[in-house]
């Protein structure tokens, strides 16, 4: 008996299907053409996609360049992290100038380019926007240095007398993401000591002050600036972050805000403000200006997931990052729990779910599913000292994840490389590492270096086809001759044409505008399985292989051919036509 997407819509009472047994449904399947929320969208971090001008770091020309394979791929659109004007102490996310581009990068009619490149091609153009703060080479933050004490331009930013006698002491003792005090003490013009600026960053990257409407008023400019020249919309960075909580009090929590003994995430003081939705709800409303196809995507780290929800009601943004199934380990019950409370959370406000497995600030999870354990190294790097991943299994169970991942309703994320299997290069030289993290911390957090690493396109060339130099800004691990884009292409089990395979059956089969609904009789053993339309998608997390059902295999992670699901593989099964 063939189970349709509509079959599975309700969510009371229990589908059948005589092979597979009963099913729970959990969502029920989207009937919105919005292209977002069903979307596969592809990051780009532009330092090491493809270099084009041959100095070693990636530009929006090489970009433009391979941009094909992207779509080729099967993606809807593509995200590109900061490429403006910027002194580039954090990867670009410490920007001088918002509305033009890093001479490292190009120009504005190199973007103008690849915009118009990415239309030809049926993708959508994402801009990484920045908001919550800014380089502290921006004209603004040198301006609000030069002026006194309690200055317009001063307000731009969160600037405060310090404690103690004289000043000496931080206004709070909030600490920054990358290590160390959030607060840097000035010089004023003077010469005297002076106030100090809040940066929840590194000290180059101070906090604006959104509670000053001006700030406001400057990146609703910088919103129409991208939006008129063809952006689709925009991946708001740390979008929980801009209002801090009146009066700035002590938070003896953790630095990012998530909740822990005695601290929970929604008292910290530096995030989840309710005067951020007023932020959000004039940015909708700009991008409903320029037609119903624009999208906004919060980076909110907060927890729990119905917290997280509150960014993304009819009003406020899109969607929002779902950072608790990124940070899932590979076992079946904490993977159920977690789409379970995803789709409770966000089917309430009416907002598509997201899913993520790899991004530019965590350890890929080619990597991290190949540690002891469970993989739950997330964020903080790898270097040559921690425990090293077993290559093997971790792109054995990263390709399972993917297929996992894929086969779920909603918006997915793909973050460059991942298609080709690509692990962390663990074994960066301490003098060859740029994150700022490493650098605050004295080298106690590694950072996120080792994920940025230039990817292969071509073996054997040059910095294995990145740049024609064989220029490189970060070292890359001899293992990618064999992992390049060229050699992934031309063999059929490759990491790259598996997702090929799963992008194309997700399309035809649309599955992220589908529904879900769990098959009990098939979850046990440390096994998964969902419906999701036609499609039946089974994970094995457990430790022994496990007999699949008598259905068609329309695309599986591991072995062909065998009546079994091994440890560390996932299938999708045809349910019906």
């Amino acid at each position: 008996m063939a189970l349709s997407t509509a079959a599975l819509a309700p969510l009371s009472g229990l589908a059948e299907n005589p092979i597979v047994g009963p099913l729970v449904p959990v969502h029920e399947a989207s009937s919105s053409d919005d292209w977002w929320r069903s979307a596969v969208i592809y990051q780009i971090y532009p330092r090491s996609f493809r270099d084009a001008s041959g100095d070693g770091v990636g530009d929006l020309a090489g970009i433009t360049a391979e941009l094909h394979h992207i779509a080729d791929l099967g993606a809807d659109a593509v995200w590109l992290s900061p490429f403006y004007v910027s002194p580039q102490r954090d990867g670009g996310y410490d920007v001088a100038d918002y509305c033009d581009v890093d001479p490292l990068f190009g120009t504005l009619a190199d973007f103008d380019a690849l915009a118009a490149r990415a239309r030809e091609l049926g993708l959508h153009i994402i801009v990484d926007l920045v908001p919550n703060h800014c380089s502290s080479e921006h004209a603004m933050f040198r301006a609000a240095l030069a002026s006194g004490h309690g200055s317009p331009a001063r307000d731009h930013f969160i600037f405060r007398d310090g404690r103690g006698e004289h000043g000496e002491l931080p206004p709070n003792n909030w600490e920054s993401h990358f290590g160390g005090p959030a607060w840097t003490r000035i010089t004023e013009p003077d010469g005297t000591a002076g106030q100090w600026y809040l940066h929840l960053f590194d000290s180059s990257q101070p906090d604006f002050n959104w509670d000053n409407p001006a700030v406001g008023d400057e990146f609703e400019r910088v919103l129409r600036f991208w939006l008129d020249r063809g952006a689709a919309g925009f991946r708001v960075d740390v979008a929980h972050a801009l209002v801090k909580a009146a009066g700035l009090p002590d938070w003896g929590g953790k630095a990012d805000g998530g909740s822990s003994p005695g601290f929970p995430g929604h008292l910290a003081p530096m995030f989840g403000q309710p005067a951020l939705r007023d932020v959000y709800r004039r940015w909708r409303a700009i991008l409903a200006e320029y037609g119903p196809d624009r999208v906004l995507c919060a980076e909110a780290n907060v927890d729990p997931l119905d917290r997280m929800a509150q960014w993304v009601a009819p009003d406020q943004l899109h969607q929002a990052f779902n950072f608790p199934f990124l940070g899932a380990p590979f076992e079946a019950e904490a993977l159920r729990a977690v789409v379970n409370a995803s789709f409770e959370a966000f089917d309430a406000v009416g907002a598509p779910t997201t899913w993520v497995l790899s991004n530019h600030d965590v350890v890929r999870h080619a990597s991290r599913l190949g540690l002891p354990g469970v993989g739950l190294n997330v964020g903080e790097g790898l270097g040559p000292e921690d425990p090293q991943p077993d290559v093997a299994l971790g792109r054995t169970r990263a390709r399972a994840a993917t297929l996992f991942m894929l086969g779920l309703p909603g918006s997915a994320y793909l973050y460059q490389g991942e298609e080709l299997g690509l692990v962390d290069n663990t074994f960066i030289a301490p003098h060859e590492r740029q994150d700022p993290t490493f650098h605050r911390t004295g080298g106690e957090r590694v950072g996120r270096d080792g994920c940025r690493v230039p990817i292969p396109w071509r073996s054997g060339a040059p910095a294995h086809g990145f740049s024609e130099t064989g220029a490189s800004w970060l070292p890359q691990p001899e293992l990618w001759a064999e992992l390049a884009r060229d050699a992934q292409a031309l063999a059929s089990e490759s990491h790259l044409n598996l997702y090929r395979r799963v992008l194309s059956h997700r399309r035809e089969r649309a599955l992220g505008a589908g529904s879900l609904a769990w098959v009990p009789d098939l979850c046990r053993d440390g096994v998964l399985a969902f419906a999701n339309g036609t499609i039946l998608v089974m994970l094995n997390a457990g430790e022994s292989a496990v007999p699949l059902p008598l259905l068609e295999v329309a695309v599986r992670s591991g072995e062909t051919g065998s009546a079994d699901l091994g440890p560390g593989e996932a299938a999708w099964l045809i349910l019906g036509e």
